[in-house]
């Protein structure tokens, strides 16, 4: 059997521009080794599952300083 790799995260960059982090309302920069969205004024990364923003802080990971 062979294991899957997970994806790279593509994510329209015109989908990008709009997207903020909904804590700060920042800006978000994309990670597509770790398939997530980074904000860096909240410290947080949000994962994208399936191509899908998961843009909820509940399912945040905090990201070390």
């Amino acid at each position: 059997m062979s294991e899957k790799t997970p994806k790279a995260a593509t994510i329209d960059p015109k989908l990008l521009e709009l997207l903020a982090c909904p804590l700060t309302k920042g800006p978000l920069t994309l990670d597509s080794e770790r398939n997530e969205l980074i904000s860096k004024h909240a410290k947080l990364a949000y994962p994208i599952q399936d191509g899908i923003p998961i843009m909820l802080p509940s399912e945040a990971r905090q990201l070390e300083d």
